[in-house]
């Protein structure tokens, strides 16, 4: 069967490869032809040597989507023709993370989504919502999984604000869950370009912090001096300490970002003083994938797609996603 495999901590390395075919799905698990996968920031640094405990050669990416196309003894719930999308935390099928859990990662420590048929345990296979195409639900795993669990750690719904830094994947997802539970929304970016789409998209305010670098004071002028409800920190130690400035009196930050390095020196009266909550988050279960897919279906949420590459364009999709694209990329898995 078809694949690509990562040789090295280079793009130059993205390798087209033939490897066996699987073999019959044992107890509890399926086989699925992918269809469409997507990347995500943790993707890029697997392929640049940024992110630790990489062994290669790997298949990357960890986000991926296709059709089952054979089903073991034992399972249920799942049959020959399925549109379903493969949880990248192949062993975390539901409930509270362990390092265990969370450790084990497609395109990372497991085979990924850049292969023609593969190997999953049922419990990390979730359906598709109707509506979506191969390429639209294949940006939904990572991505709209870490966004709803935000909002879900939050409780945002009517009456809260929630703060989201830049228009990536994560952002622009949260955005559009966060208007669906009701919540009022305030997006930042550098390019009005971009904010100008995310209110298109029903930001409720928008802050170029370009223009304004402190883009904390305009969350508190924007909330009459209260602060955001939430704050979901895309970003890393260049945006930390300002989220927390911007977030209300036992609010929430929740950080997931690491673009901008992850060693910060941190002055912890604002943590004590505003009885603040620090949340930190490894994307969630298959169970969280479940209900952020739910949530989408009940919605009628079309993921923002910044381009769809074909199989032969891997190593361009890789250099566009280290760009910032204003939501998510997508490959076309055409052998």
């Amino acid at each position: 069967m078809h694949a690509i495999s990562l040789t090295g901590p280079s793009l130059d390395q993205l390798t087209r490869v033939e490897l066996p075919d699987p073999p019959p799905p044992g107890h509890g698990e399926v086989l699925v032809r992918m269809r469409a996968a997507s990347l995500n920031f943790i993707d890029l640094a697997v392929a640049l040597g940024q992110y630790p405990g990489i062994s290669y050669p790997v298949v990357p990416v960890a986000d991926g989507v296709g059709e089952v196309i054979a089903v073991g003894d034992g399972v249920s719930g799942l049959g020959i023709g399925d549109r379903v999308a493969l949880h990248p935390k192949t062993i975390w099928f539901a409930g509270p993370g362990t390092t265990e859990k969370a450790g084990v990662t497609r395109g990372v420590s497991r085979p990924g989504s850049l292969i023609e048929i593969a190997t999953s345990d049922a419990g990390s296979v979730i359906k598709l919502a109707d509506h979506l195409s191969w390429e639209a639900a294949a940006t939904i795993p990572i991505a709209a999984t870490t966004a709803w669990n935000g909002l879900v750690c939050a409780d945002a719904g009517p009456g809260s604000t929630v703060v989201l830094l830049g228009t990536g994947g994560v952002s622009l997802f949260a955005l559009q869950l966060a208007k669906a539970r009701g919540a009022r929304v305030i997006v930042t970016s550098s390019s009005e370009a971009k904010l100008a789409r995310a209110r298109e998209l029903g930001a409720d305010e928008t802050i170029n912090y370009a223009a304004s670098p402190d883009w904390d004071t305009q969350v508190l002028a924007l909330t009459h001096g209260v602060g955001a409800d939430l704050v979901i920190d895309t970003v890393g130690i260049a945006t930390f300490t300002r989220s927390l400035a911007a977030a209300r009196y036992g609010g929430i930050v929740f950080t997931i970002g690491f673009v901008t390095g992850t060693n910060l020196q941190l002055d912890l009266m604002t943590v004590i003083v505003k009885a603040l909550r620090i949340q930190g988050n490894n994307t969630g279960s298959a169970e969280d994938l479940g209900k952020a897919m739910r949530a989408i279906e009940a919605a009628r949420i079309e993921p923002v797609i910044a381009r769809t590459y074909g199989i032969g364009e891997i190593a361009d999709a890789y250099r566009e996603q280290s760009r910032g694209p204003f939501g998510k990329l997508a490959i076309r898995l055409d052998w």
